[in-house]
């Protein structure tokens, strides 16, 4: 029961994160600066999370090397993803963000091999390039044009989102084990909202967003909760139980999710 737990974790995590998609670019193209939904974002996890990370009596348990990789960790969730995914999606569509999400298992895998975690083998070699090239013809086949605004230029940072969060699961693994998910999400959001905070209150701090349509209002609602604080919650407690490729094959539900809503 336990593992059938785990793994229904990993899949509601994966349709709720699917799901995103089309309503951020909904979002950032109708409602908000993609900057204003960014900090909201940070805030909203911050708010559910740091008190477990206050309050728990594993917290004395870290060490540097823990804390070290969770701000590692940190930097690639808040800006490597979740900053690089919001401006991504001002410029690309659902379906090709969705399509860039299939190569998260592969970028989780090279990562796995690359620090020692998953053992290197040929079939896997040649998945991955199977899988570089499937995305390559689906993305580019009408050419690569990586100008700052254009469509291109919203894959490639989608791209880099799904790179962040493929690293992360990797990297944070030891201590989801050591200290578990509650306490290291709320580490992740105390250094989170010191280096957001500071840079990005300007662009909510004027903002009525009760005077915003209702259609907004719920669409950032669900983000915040349904998108943000839920999935990442149900992501880092299936990680924490199972290995980092195991977790990161099941991204593959998210582009069926993104492009059922997206049509």
């Amino acid at each position: 029961m336990g593992k059938l737990r785990d793994n229904l974790n990993l899949i509601f995590s994966n349709l709720l994160f699917g799901a995103n998609f089309s309503i951020y670019v909904s979002l950032v193209r109708n409602w908000f600066d993609f900057r204003q939904l960014f900090l909201l974002q940070v805030g909203a996890a911050a708010l559910f999370f740091i008190p477990f990370a206050l309050l728990s009596p594993r917290t004395p348990r870290m060490r540097w090397a823990d804390l070290k990789n969770i701000l590692i960790v940190t930097v690639l969730i808040i800006y490597g993803w979740m900053y690089t995914m919001l401006w991504g999606a001002t410029y690309t569509n659902p379906v090709d963000a969705s399509i860039l999400a299939t190569l998260g298992p592969v970028f989780t895998l090279l990562i796995a091999v690359g620090m020692h975690r998953e053992p290197f083998s040929w079939v896997r070699t040649l998945g991955v390039a199977a899988a570089l090239c499937g995305a390559g013809i689906l993305l580019f086949e009408r050419g690569f044009h990586l100008v700052e605004g254009s469509e291109g230029w919203g894959n490639a940072l989608v791209l880099i989102a799904v790179l962040s969060i493929a690293a992360n699961t990797v990297i944070i693994k030891p201590q989801l084990e050591k200290l578990g998910t509650l306490v290291v999400m709320g580490w992740y959001y105390i250094i989170g909202l010191a280096v957001t905070a500071p840079f990005f209150w300007k662009y909510i701090a004027h903002t009525q967003f009760l005077k915003r349509p209702l259609q907004a209002q719920a669409e950032l609602a669900y983000i915040l909760i349904l998108g943000t604080v839920l999935p990442m919650y149900l992501l880092y407690r299936g990680t924490e139980k199972l290995t980092s490729v195991h977790t990161a094959l099941y991204r593959y539900i998210q582009p069926v999710t993104a492009g059922i809503l997206a049509i």
